[in-house]
């Protein structure tokens, strides 16, 4: 407790130097998106959502930091500091990797100059981002979030979240409906485990298995993906071959074979988390 203080050398650390960077470079390229305005466009929402949060959460990560805020949190073991901060580096690589692919493809052309600068730093804020996760997982030993078991539950919430900004083409499609209805259910339950799993103190306040609840859960997740995987791609693409011209931009045909693609990535995702709960609950 007595090492609790203002520690302005962490910023001059390698590490701190890394977060100066992203949240610099981020915030820029917020800035920067939001004269290319295209509110309208979900993609445009996702890659502005994204380089906020980056921002944000890299800011606060510094100042807990930078204020030894950290130590505290160790302290009342309310969470394991140092698997959060690399797990939210593994994650943020992640979402900026995704900006990185979708801003170019989707608003890069010939003559957008500034469309092109957005994605040379989209890029640039990728490489810091995992500079810093590499690093900060060869240094530091997860408890949850930056080890397999958890980073699976982040890849889920990821893999939807691109599913969502990827949802077109169902208006007047009954079973596509339902696909929707399946995306959704999960979601929030996975993002609700991440939390409870990263919240060390409220987890044992829970009084029973959470990883037994999880299992029978994660059965009927699977189930569901499975009715996704077979009804998406049949009410997309019977009687509906790919045009001969279907640039990626704006190319409904290629937007439904990502939420194909995706759905066939998440019902992967939660059958080795199924796998994974059930070997976690039998003691390995």
């Amino acid at each position: 407790m007595d090492q609790i203080a203002f520690t302005p050398s962490s910023l001059i650390s390698s590490r701190g130097i890394l977060h100066m960077i992203e949240i610099v470079l981020s915030a820029l390229d917020a800035g920067l998106l939001n004269l290319n305005y295209h509110p309208s466009h979900t993609y445009w929402v996702w890659c502005m959502f994204t380089w906020v949060f980056c921002t944000l959460m890299t800011l606060i990560i510094t100042v807990i930091e930078l204020f030894k805020i950290d130590l505290l949190l160790t302290f009342f073991r309310i969470m394991d500091w140092d698997d959060f901060a690399v797990g939210m580096a593994m994650t943020m690589t992640l979402m900026v990797f995704s900006t990185a692919v979708i801003y170019p493809v989707f608003y890069a052309c010939s003559r957008c100059y500034l469309s092109w600068v957005i994605s040379v730093i989209s890029w640039l804020i990728l490489i810091a981002y995992a500079i810093e996760a590499v690093k900060g997982k060869m240094s530091k030993k997860g408890s949850y979030l930056s080890i397999l078991p958890g980073f699976i539950k982040v890849l889920e919430a990821f893999v939807t979240c691109i599913i969502f900004i990827s949802l077109t083409g169902y208006v007047g499609k009954p079973g596509l409906y339902w696909c929707i209805l399946v995306y959704i259910i999960p979601f929030p339950v996975t993002l609700l485990v991440i939390v409870i799993n990263v919240l060390q103190l409220l987890k044992k306040c829970i009084p029973f298995d959470l990883n037994k609840y999880m299992f029978f859960l994660l059965l009927v997740f699977v189930l569901l993906y499975v009715t996704a995987a077979i009804i998406w791609p049949i009410y997309s693409f019977r009687g509906n071959p790919r045009p001969a011209d279907c640039p990626p931009n704006f190319c409904i045909w290629s937007i439904l074979f990502v939420v194909t693609f995706m759905t066939y990535v998440n019902l992967i995702l939660y059958i080795v988390d199924c796998i994974f709960t059930k070997l976690k609950i039998c003691g390995f």
